[in-house]
């Protein structure tokens, strides 16, 4: 094993060295676009909004960007998609769908159904084999190729809905993985079938000393409970007393940032930490390089990207966009601006707002970091304050104070006439400094964010704090059907979510408390 571990890290590295680029960003965009517009202009999308004179226009870029108006989850199935769940093919893309990821739904929809088409399923392969590809820029030890590959994803196990089947992406994922990688992946077709999250944990957690894991993939709050689960369960000081050759971590959904101190205690020995951005409605790319901090994003695997400069030109204060947004295409776009990511995919998404905001830390690599929601941040005052910024705050928190911070939510409501913010920490540090945690936030946001500084001169009064137990997180998540692997507690709470968190806070008791908690809303 040994041997072919060898081989397989000197062919990715030959194939590198043999590795030349035949066009440029621009013009890898726009043969996707076009591919993607003449495989679907006989679907009803495409006849509806003149695919095929689009084609035959000398600009075909500025004829789609005009005809086709921007679409958010909601507008795409109330006109489209719909009709796909009801088992209409040729709808949006030449073929009827089979398969529907099912998103946990952090913004638009309690319950979000994605198709996922066959060419998808290839695309979402062809970028994982382009990340196999990259790893030769780090450094992993040959022997860790031969390892086993632990993915906590979704279960395998789909619902069955007539003529579809519905389920978590990386479960349809993990349902069609090839043959040959299914002696890499664990924990198997047994496990991965299980249906109920908490007895995968189980079983993964008894079994874990019987496999080598090399690779570890998974969103990182669920990954840190299985790590947690494992240790205490067989007795051992780290991970790595289980899994000697764990070598990689691959991880996406969320920040890692404020996972990062907590993970370090879990393991034995360093590793690889290696970003993806993946979502319901596809893979669009990873980080290609080791120490730098930004996702490469994949331009010839069947999406084309457009970027909406993420402000109040393009957005209302809801986070619901204007009409004719400005969209520019990857070489348009410069780098520390906030941007919406909009997508046309070949699953039949077309000019798709996925919800993310991003910003790019380098246009030459095309390499981005995601910093929030469109539907996720707060700015009742004007201060502007991203996902990316609550992130750095409860990072000096953790570095601070010596305490691990597990999950967080923010909630902006009125105060005295004027607004203010309150904090609900998730960690078992339950006697942690309130008062401490506060300033520390109040002072790193009021550093990261000009906006925020000068609103907490005036309209955003207060910023308040509660301590709670991580375990109030997981439950609220377990009574909304949304426990799993691919499921993240949203970082803002807004409007209906918040007060269904409320009236889920109401009577539970802090532990180093001796009153519920209180709030001033």
């Amino acid at each position: 094993m040994a041997i072919i571990g060898n081989l397989i890290s000197r062919s990715l590295r030959i194939r590198k060295q043999f590795t030349f680029k035949l066009g440029t960003p621009r013009q890898y965009q726009l043969q996707v676009l076009h591919r993607l517009l003449e495989k679907a202009k006989d679907t009803e999308f495409g006849r509806h909004y003149g695919f095929q004179e689009m084609l035959d226009s000398p600009n075909f870029l500025a004829q789609y960007r005009e005809r086709v108006p921007v679409h958010n989850y909601s507008k795409m199935h109330q006109e489209w998609w719909y009709r796909c769940l009801e088992g209409e093919a040729n709808v949006s893309w030449p073929e009827k769908i089979k398969y529907f990821a099912l998103s946990s739904g952090t913004s638009e929809s309690a319950s979000k159904h994605i198709p996922v088409t066959r060419a998808m399923l290839k695309t979402v392969k062809k970028v994982g084999v382009k990340q196999l590809y990259s790893m030769v820029n780090f450094n992993i030890p040959p022997k860790s190729f031969t390892k086993g590959i632990l993915m906590l994803g979704g279960t395998t196990s789909l619902f069955e809905k007539g003529d579809y089947y519905e389920g978590d992406m990386s479960g349809i994922q993990a349902k069609n993985i090839p043959r040959w990688f299914r002696r890499f992946y664990k924990p198997g077709g047994n496990i991965s079938r299980k249906p109920n999250w908490e007895q995968r944990i189980k079983l993964i957690v008894r079994k874990a000393p019987q496999w080598d894991v090399g690779t570890v993939c998974g969103v990182p709050a669920w990954v840190q409970i299985v790590f947690e689960e494992i240790i205490k369960y067989h007795g051992v000081k780290n991970i790595h007393e289980i899994w000697p050759n764990l070598a990689i971590y691959i991880h996406g959904g969320v920040s890692f940032e404020p996972y990062r101190e907590s993970f370090q205690k879990l393991l034995g020995k360093p590793v690889n930490f290696i970003e993806t951005y993946m979502a319901s409605e596809g893979s669009f790319g990873f980080q290609a390089r080791p120490g730098v901090r930004g996702i490469k994003l994949v331009l010839n695997a069947g999406i084309f990207f457009e970027f909406i400069p993420f402000n109040e030109e393009n957005f209302d204060a809801d986070g619901e966009v204007k009409p004719n947004p400005k969209s520019y295409m990857i070489n348009e776009v410069v780098e520390d601006v906030e941007y919406a990511v909009m997508l046309s995919t070949c699953a039949g998404a077309w000019r798709y707002l996925i919800g993310d905001v991003v910003k790019f830390t380098s246009v030459k690599e095309h390499e981005i970091v995601i910093v929030g929601r469109t539907k996720q941040f707060l700015s009742l005052a004007g201060e502007h304050m991203s996902i990316d910024n609550m992130n750095k705050a409860i990072d000096n928190v953790q570095k601070k104070l010596g305490i691990t911070v597990k999950e967080f939510t923010v909630a902006g409501f009125s105060y005295e006439n004027l607004f203010a913010h309150r904090w609900y920490i998730g960690t078992d540090n339950l006697n942690a400094d309130k008062e401490k945690i506060r300033e520390i936030i109040d002072q790193t946001l009021a550093e990261v964010n000009d906006d925020y500084a000068v609103e907490r001169t005036s309209a955003l009064k207060e910023v308040f704090v509660e301590v709670l137990s991580n375990d109030l997180f997981i439950e609220y998540l377990r009574c909304k059907g949304k426990e799993g692997a691919m499921n993240k507690f949203p970082r803002v709470m807004k409007g209906e979510k918040l007060k269904d968190w409320e009236k889920f806070l109401e009577g539970k008791t802090v532990k180093n408390q001796e009153h519920p908690v209180t709030r001033n809303i």
